[in-house]
């Protein structure tokens, strides 16, 4: 009797796991059967950086508060002849109009960074449509252009966040190299942080207003374009379509 007992329970565990097996590996508009059946969701991550087997990165800038250092910025990337790519808040959008022309006009790409720059994760979806929506009106009522990128404030989002981006035709962009000049590192160890760990496919960045990014820039052009990177915008580095996005961020085109 004892050895039946146990028999049927190591049957019951058996069917158990195949069941499961089974629905890890049946998909369901685009979920595993898995994730329906236990009743969660996958992840979704943004773009972090892409696999690419060219020597091409890209900086790019948020602008959240001050302008006073962005038109040697400028001055800096056209030396260098180099574009980026500047992340607006919409607050700023209204506080510096003739800089975000001059800006555009320098060749650089601008994309949202949301209109006030609050953390999204803790907007219900209406609320982060309208930062959004909000943001990108006021960009383009000066540059004429059409966002198509979009990166969280703080760097912060969740699914809903992602989703309701996509829906607005917005790639959400993250980084994989952080110069951390923010928190006031000299222009050398600004340098040292993105040569350490820059790669192909390599999305930087820094921002706009910082205390040592001017002498910083020019350190990590310089440095870069020597190693043979091609430096530009997001929008030339990342693929358009036919791409996937792995767990890490990595954009893979298919």
């Amino acid at each position: 009797m004892h050895f039946c007992v146990v028999k049927s329970r190591s049957i019951k565990i058996f069917l158990a796991m195949l069941i499961v097996v089974v629905l890890l590996s049946v998909s369901i508009n685009g979920s595993t059967a898995a994730q329906v059946f236990f009743g969660y969701a996958p992840r979704k991550v943004p773009i972090y950086n892409v696999e690419t087997t060219e020597k091409q990165v890209a900086i790019s800038f948020d602008a959240a508060w001050g302008a006073d250092k962005t038109e040697e910025i400028l001055e800096i990337l056209k030396e260098y002849n180099v574009n980026a790519t500047f992340f607006l808040v919409g607050f700023w959008v209204d506080d510096y109009t003739d800089m975000v022309k001059k800006i555009d006009e320098a060749g650089c790409e601008i994309g949202t960074h949301s209109n006030t720059h609050p953390d999204m994760v803790k907007l219900d979806k209406s609320a982060m449509k309208e930062e959004l929506e909000t943001s990108i009106e006021k960009i383009k009522a000066v540059t004429g252009k059409e966002v198509t990128l979009f990166r969280a404030p703080f760097g912060s989002y969740n699914n809903t966040l992602l989703d309701t981006a996509e829906e607005l035709s917005l790639k959400t962009i993250q980084w994989d190299v952080d110069t951390l000049d923010w928190k006031g590192l000299s222009a050398g160890e600004i340098n040292n942080r993105v040569t350490s760990k820059v790669q192909n496919g390599s999305i930087i960045l820094m921002h706009n207003n910082s205390d040592h990014v001017l002498d910083g820039l020019r350190l990590i052009l310089t440095t870069l374009q020597n190693k043979g990177y091609k430096i530009g915008c997001i929008g030339d580095l990342i693929y358009d379509d036919n791409y996937t996005i792995d767990r890490n961020g990595v954009q893979h085109q298919i």
